[in-house]
């Protein structure tokens, strides 16, 4: 199998024209609104995507920057789903749903998006990006890497903003809770599980379509459950 760079280049859309979609819709959401404090996040995971390409280094910009496009596609057209009354995936719906509950704190909604876009939307952005390079994920394997420490360090800077201070920890008990029970590690290493099975089955349609089906009901609950809405902390007196 050759390397993907081997290969023309077939994507149209560039990360740039992505980013436009991104800023774009950030501009009509309340920042307070879930969509909005997620969509926040992952601009500028692929904002420093485009700044890893301009600066070469990926292996293979264009491997990198069609996966990075594929990738956000996903997101945006569960977004227009919503926006159109349509049904989007289920790994989405728990954050459309609850994304103006007041119980809901902006931490949850950053990382339910981050839960339904790695869990689920990364496998099948392999799988496009394949299909279009004419490659397999073993080809696309450092792409994925370098993306997936930009979004293990977003993570991490993600939980340092938005996380409540030391003093209140204790009263943020619930939520320690909650975000301890779930690692964007862990769920980088399924995706690239559930990617490579979804190519191994490609010739088996209703298989795959199962599998994917079953892929996003689970990262649906997990998401859920992130989401679950807690009290607000007590002011301080």
């Amino acid at each position: 199998m050759p390397r993907c760079e081997q290969v023309p280049p077939a994507v149209d859309t560039p990360v740039d024209a992505v980013i436009s979609r991104m800023r774009a819709l950030g501009a009509t959401l309340h920042p307070r609104d879930g969509v909005a404090v997620f969509n926040r996040v992952y601009l500028a995971v692929t904002e420093a995507v485009d700044r890893h390409v301009d600066t070469g280094r990926f292996t293979d910009p264009r491997a990198a920057i069609t996966l990075d496009v594929r990738f956000a596609e996903r997101y945006l057209d569960a977004v227009e789903a919503a926006a159109r009354d349509r049904r989007a995936p289920a790994c989405w719906r728990p954050l459309f749903q609850l994304r103006r509950h007041p119980g809901v704190r902006p931490l949850q909604f950053a990382l339910a998006g981050i839960n339904a876009h790695i869990g689920h939307d990364l496998a099948l952005a392999v799988v496009d990006t394949c299909r279009t390079l004419d490659c397999a994920p073993v080809d696309l394997e450092d792409e994925f890497d370098a993306v997936g420490d930009l979004l293990v360090s977003l993570e991490e800077r993600v939980r340092e903003d938005l996380m409540p201070g030391p003093d209140l920890l204790q009263i943020a008990d619930p939520l320690t809770h909650l975000l301890g029970s779930w690692s964007l590690e862990r769920a980088r290493d399924a995706a690239w599980t559930a990617a490579r099975a979804l190519w191994a089955l490609r010739g088996l349609p209703d298989i795959a379509g199962e599998f994917t089906e079953h892929l996003d009901t689970a990262v649906g609950l997990a998401g859920r459950m992130l989401l679950t809405p807690l009290a607000e902390p007590p002011l301080r007196g």
